[in-house]
């Protein structure tokens, strides 16, 4: 949807321009390719997993194998907190559909959870615009960071594998990864040829506490010897969900009940009795339903050891943003509305997502001289949001953007290895309605960044330095805020251990404050609050130490890592205690803030034969933040801990696990406390077909208990709870 055609001109301008430079620098980058002449190696169907007939190669989790996207290193020791969920990971662990939910058991990972059809992940306590979720290295181009409501325009069931990174990755990605950054590597633009001419993959499945059915497929076709095309397609339908018990927390539900005893008294028994039913609700969530489809398509083309390729895709996502029970919407002071959930005179509120992408990557083989390789990545995005008041549109987003990366890769023959590059960002946002709550704006912002590698023996050193240039104008407030920011760390590692990496990474990072955070004023209708931006903010830093040590311990394998960052003028929404529009104001501040926090995973087989292995797998995260005033940081997910048993054998896994969190009573102002609890899950997976692991029957069980858990770092805790039990069955196969 184009909201003004002077924007929709200069959105199909910008598209013209990327497909301009994709097909000339295809056609350049072909001409230096065959150049080279170098000969392809035979590679790996696109989109399958190796298959899996030796029991002892086989991964149990994704923690511990580190196959970051990090140009010309070996390994990304300057990010210490780095993890790599497989395919078999994400069929395992894909729960609601969601990238956020998907990531939750990695230490140092938590999730927004606003609602079945929009939760983000939280890196180490770090969310919104301080972690950036990329696609194979560039923006997702959506407008989840702006707001909780707002969700990631991707679907996990599609992708090839998921980079978590914990810690400053703006190192790589931009200030907006000042946090972490997940990036998710897909198969839309093929980069290898596949073993035969036709390769598919493909996942079905269904679930009890949502009545979810979703399903998923990719094709890859070799055209000729050197052309591959890929169109993949998914689709996602779920209901309202089950929950295990009240859908408000405690405090909460008896803040209710006390309103609907004080209304008794006052002889409004039809007010008592709905307040009532409001705080009695339970066993599901109302207007959490969801459905989404995705398709792409894409072209590779393979000459010699460079690939170039692009693709075209498109989103879309319908779902509800659940109310909190015994909260009327009061968005335009009106009279006569009544409290009570979905009482009458109440419109559910429901949000449609549609995202249409264009994106270019190229590797181009440069030869035997200082550098191996040009990288280059360019995607597109027009984006539109709209959030519904029962059938009526009350708001529409509308963004725009374009981001380029061009990378040059050292060769690795050396002392020195690395990578330097370019990177550019530019934003068009729009929104119209009346709770648009953010002025139209545009954000441009250039980069230029390096990463190095030195040393070949035990002692080995990384750094890596960032400049950035960032433009933010609101052009109806004609303000414009120019920000120069400059990151850069240094990490030494000492690998004179057999098996074992131990290092220190120290960092300096810094953050151009984002439009939301400068511009909003207004009633925002999702999340039910009056946000207030701040147009003086300043650049938000962050001074940073990282210690941790990885590697094998006789069979097993091991990580364990401790950080502390010191950020100054860090920005922080909070609610202020104070009401506009009936709606409680939410203000973005700034003030210095210390985050503390420790990650441990530990994997070893207690028993390992030829044919029968038993595996432990233990993980813990723990952080705390703190703000210069002694008071808490907002939404700081509490410790929690992750024991599991495993049993491998070649046709069969069996998997039990237990997670608890514990309770998070250090709250900020107005914040309220949550109670611990405990998730107990099982699996088991089946692969009937000897040659052919990548066929994978899985039946699961998630909250056997029925437990009803809050994740404290979501906005909707209180009256938006995990989901109850669940039975899950999926098929995932490729061949």
């Amino acid at each position: 949807m184009c909201i003004k055609m002077a924007r929709c001109t200069s959105s199909h301008l910008a598209l013209a321009a990327v497909l301009g430079l994709t097909f000339a620098g295809t056609s350049a980058l072909a001409q230096t390719a065959r150049s080279n002449d170098v000969k392809s190696a035979a590679q790996p169907a696109t989109g399958a997993e190796p298959v899996e007939d030796d029991l002892h190669n086989r991964q149990t989790d994704g923690i511990g194998t580190i196959i970051v996207s990090a140009a010309g290193l070996n390994e990304l020791d300057v990010l210490a907190g780095t993890s790599v969920l497989e395919i078999a990971d994400i069929q395992r662990d894909a729960v609601t559909g969601q990238l956020g939910d998907l990531l939750t058991k990695i230490p140092g990972v938590s999730a927004t959870s606003f609602a079945p059809g929009s939760s983000r992940p939280v890196l180490r306590g770090q969310q919104g615009e301080r972690v950036r979720v990329l696609v194979d290295g560039v923006g997702t181009a959506d407008v989840s960071n702006t707001s909780v409501d707002h969700a990631t325009s991707i679907d996990p069931i599609t992708v090839e594998r998921i980079e978590v990174l914990r810690g400053p990755a703006v190192l790589l990605y931009g200030s907006q990864a000042i946090g972490g950054a997940v990036n998710v590597i897909d198969k839309r633009i093929p980069t290898r040829m596949p073993d035969h001419d036709i390769h598919i993959d493909a996942l079905a499945g269904v679930d009890s506490a949502a009545n979810m059915r979703t399903g998923a497929a990719s094709l890859d076709v070799a055209l000729s010897s050197n052309l591959v095309a890929h169109v993949d397609g998914s689709w996602r339908k779920a209901d309202d969900f089950e929950i295990g018990g009240f859908q408000l927390a405690p405090d909460l539900r008896a803040d209710l009940l006390a309103d609907a005893a004080e209304e008794e008294e006052e002889g409004e028994l039809g007010e008592a009795a709905e307040l009532r039913e409001a705080a009695n609700r339970r066993g599901t969530v109302p207007n959490s339903a969801m459905e989404s489809w995705t398709v792409n398509a894409g072209l590779g083309l393979i000459l010699g050891e460079s690939t170039f390729g692009a693709s075209l895709g498109w989103y879309d996502t319908d779902y509800g943003v659940p109310t909190r029970p015994g909260a009327g919407h009061h968005h335009h002071g009106e009279e006569g509305e009544e409290e009570g959930g979905e009482e009458e005179g109440e419109e559910l509120v429901t949000i449609g997502l549609q995202q249409f992408r264009a994106d270019f990557k190229g590797n181009v083989y440069l030869g035997e001289g200082a550098f191996e390789r040009l990288k280059l990545r360019f995607g597109y995005s027009d984006y539109t949001h709209t959030e519904f008041e029962g059938a009526e549109v009350g708001t529409v987003f509308d963004s725009t953007s374009l981001e380029a990366r061009a990378e040059l890769v050292q060769n690795g023959g050396g002392v020195l290895r690395g990578s330097s590059g370019v990177q550019f960002l530019h934003r068009d946002f729009f929104a119209e309605g009346a709770e648009a709550y953010v002025p139209p704006n545009l954000t441009d912002q250039l980069a230029v960044f390096t990463l190095q590698e030195f040393g070949t023996g035990p002692i080995q050193i990384e750094a890596a330095a960032r400049g950035e240039f960032t433009k933010v104008e609101a052009q109806t407030l004609g303000i414009e805020r120019d920000f120069d920011t400059f990151s850069g760390a240094l990490g030494v590692v000492y690998a004179g251990v057999p098996g074992i990496r131990i290092g220190i990474n120290g960092s300096r990072a810094e953050r151009a404050p984002s439009a939301e955070e400068l511009f909003s004023n207004g009633p925002h209708i999702a999340t039910q609050a009056f946000e207030i931006g701040d147009a003086n903010l300043r650049t938000e830093n962050a001074w940073g130490l990282e210690a941790y040590a990885r590697g094998s311990v006789g069979d097993g394998t091991f990580s364990l890592t401790a950080f502390k960052q010191w950020f100054g003028n860090y920005i922080f929404l909070e609610e202020t205690g104070g009401e506009e529009d009936d709606l409680p104001v939410f203000q973005y501040l700034q003030q210095d803030a210390d985050f503390f926090g420790i990650e441990a995973d530990f994997n070893y087989p207690l028993i390992d034969t030829d044919g029968f292995r038993l595996l432990t797998d233990l993980r813990a995260s723990y952080v705390e933040a703190e703000l210069a005033d002694g008071t808490a940081v907002p939404r700081i997910p509490p410790l929690s801990l992750l024991g599991a048993l495993e049993a491998q054998t070649g046709a069969f896994d069996v998997r039990g696990e237990v997670q608890w969190f514990d309770g998070q009573d250090r709250v900020t102002t107005f914040e309220t406390p949550t109670d611990s609890f405990t998730l107990v899950n099982a699996l088991i997976a089946w692969r009937p077909l000897v040659d052919n692991q990548n066929v994978t029957l899985q039946v699961a069980a998630d909250n056997i208990f029925d437990v009803n858990g809050r994740r404290h770092a979501s906005f909707t805790k209180d009256f938006v709870p995990l989901v109850g039990r669940n039975f899950r069955a999926s098929i995932r196969m490729s061949f």
